[in-house]
């Protein structure tokens, strides 16, 4: 006799599996440079069945050479990409997201709550499911606990370790004084100095949350999936941080 019961969670655990690896994707891809392809070839996949039922032949034909090739030219362009996202997905941290410890959190702002009270610049980055060895290996190994003293002493403009970002992982300063990518958003503020244009410049390849501390205006701003929040007070700024780092 079928056994409805065991068919049943084979179905349920089949379903779960795949809505587990969608979801890990969905935020692997998400604020970085892969989503606008994933839309534009969505549009073209929607042309190409309307096209097919609609009768339009030329059109359709078009669409069917052009898709034919893209897979292949997104190979081609995207290779370095596909490879990071192929090794990210090896990674634990891709399937399980690792809390920053609200401790590693108190730290970092009360550090740059001090560092704005005296425009101190500063670049904070948390590493989060993507990981960022390619900034980490480019900047001064620290491995060193979190704490708002060392993170001040590290951004005084008279220390060798004052330009770049410090990458915070697993709750530890992993690194100091690493180049991150800059954005090429033309639309950009002018107002917004090189740190900004870099944590946004990562942000949007990465799912990072990067807080930055101008020193011009001494405001402490945080930037996450592209996007820059400036001009918030103490209590809100924590909020959204955390917020951010659980999303």
């Amino acid at each position: 006799m079928f056994d409805t019961t065991q068919f049943a969670w084979r179905e349920l655990l089949d379903i779960g599996l795949v809505a587990i690896i969608y979801y890990r994707l969905i935020l692997l891809l998400k604020g970085t440079r892969a989503v606008p392809v994933i839309y534009g070839l969505i549009l073209v996949l929607a042309l190409y069945w309307v096209s097919a039922e609609a009768g339009l032949y030329t059109l359709n034909w078009f669409l069917a050479n052009f898709l034919g090739s893209i897979f292949l030219v997104i190979i081609i362009l995207f290779q370095a990409d596909i490879r990071k996202a192929l090794s990210n997905i090896g990674e634990l941290r891709f399937w399980f997201t690792k809390k920053v410890a609200e401790e590693t959190l108190a730290e970092v702002l009360a550090a740059l709550t001090a560092m704005a009270k005296t425009r101190t610049g500063a670049l904070v980055v948390f590493e989060r499911r993507v990981p960022l060895g390619e900034f980490i290996e480019k900047g001064v190994a620290l491995n060193a606990m979190v704490s708002a003293e060392l993170l001040q002493t590290i951004f005084h403009h008279n220390t060798p370790l004052h330009d770049g970002a410090v990458i915070i992982k697993d709750d530890r300063i992993s690194a100091a004084s690493c180049i991150l990518p800059l954005t090429h958003d033309a639309k950009l503020s002018t107002a917004f100095g090189t740190r900004h244009r870099a944590a946004i410049g990562l942000t949007e390849e990465s799912d990072a949350v990067v807080l930055v501390v101008s020193e011009e205006r001494g405001e402490i701003s945080l930037v996450t999936q592209g996007r820059i929040y400036y001009g918030l007070t103490e209590s809100a700024l924590h909020g959204k941080v955390k917020e951010a780092l659980e999303s």
